[in-house]
């Protein structure tokens, strides 16, 4: 698989004024042409897509929030997965950085069409350390400037997906690596802000505990705060293989994410 030209930038960086980072490394769409040929037809609705995550928190700019966002698709490299290949959850079933079947276990490659060792090892050192050496230095950045950085990352995912997991998600699903990404106090205004609302559900490190991000990046021995929240498609569209986007089924979610970050990014208490 060929390296990125310059036309098909990997990710769009927005800078704000606050300690505010908001990641959205699995919204991205774009299929570059020579991954597009060896993908199955199947494959090319890109079902596990985050689908509309970057609109549903619009407001970013609203909030002093800086942004990072993937242009490409997950297909190409997880930008979440840690680049060895270790597990995240070990003994529960999940997909890996360079993806070769779906979260259903649907093949994703044609036959024969699979990404080598090699191409993979090519595909880490395009895509995946681009993102990451620039999400580094964003917090570094606003942790020397802010004092402080709150990174937010901010995923979707079909409210069943029997492959990963059993049942049905709440709708907020809030990650900390069990308390360890984060400080107590910013997930006291996290979890008092979510148990004031209604209709929305929500959980604390249940099924998805944050990704490599998240674990990677929360330090707050260092002034780091990372949380990832996954959020059940259901809350805001119709889940079905290609969505579209409906602004007014969202906006109630919408809203509610602005309070949250809101408070997360300390401009008021909850």
């Amino acid at each position: 698989m060929s390296s990125p030209r310059q036309s098909e930038p990997l990710f769009e960086h927005v800078p704000g004024d606050g300690p505010l980072l908001i990641s959205f490394p699995h919204s991205g769409t774009y299929v570059p042409p020579d991954l597009a040929a060896r993908l199955r037809p199947a494959a090319l609705d890109l079902p596990d897509t985050d689908w509309f995550v970057p609109q549903l928190y619009d407001f970013f700019r609203d909030l002093g929030a800086s942004i990072i966002r993937a242009t490409h698709t997950r297909y190409v490299v997880d930008l979440n997965r840690p680049p060895d290949g270790a597990p995240l959850y070990p003994g529960q079933r999940e997909t890996a950085v360079c993806p070769t079947e779906s979260f259903d276990g649907d093949a994703l490659y044609r036959d024969g069409a699979k990404p080598t060792s090699a191409e993979i090892a090519e595909r880490l050192h395009s895509y995946w350390h681009p993102y990451h050496n620039k999400l580094a230095a964003l917090t570094q950045e606003l942790v020397q400037r802010r004092g402080t950085c709150v990174l937010w990352d901010a995923h979707s995912i079909l409210s069943k997906v029997p492959g990963l997991f059993d049942g049905r998600l709440p709708d907020l699903n809030v990650g900390t690596a069990d308390g360890r990404s984060c400080s107590p106090a910013l997930l006291d205004r996290i979890v008092a802000t979510l148990s004031a609302q209604k209709p929305f559900s929500f959980v604390v490190d249940g099924r998805f505990k944050g990704g490599y991000i998240t674990r990677h990046y929360g330090n707050p021995a260092a002034r780091i705060d990372a949380v990832q929240l996954e959020i059940a498609q259901r809350a805001y569209l119709v889940e079905t293989r290609t969505p579209a986007f409906d602004a007014a089924r969202a906006r109630p979610l919408n809203r509610l994410l602005r309070d949250l970050l809101d408070a997360v990014a300390g401009r008021h208490s909850a």
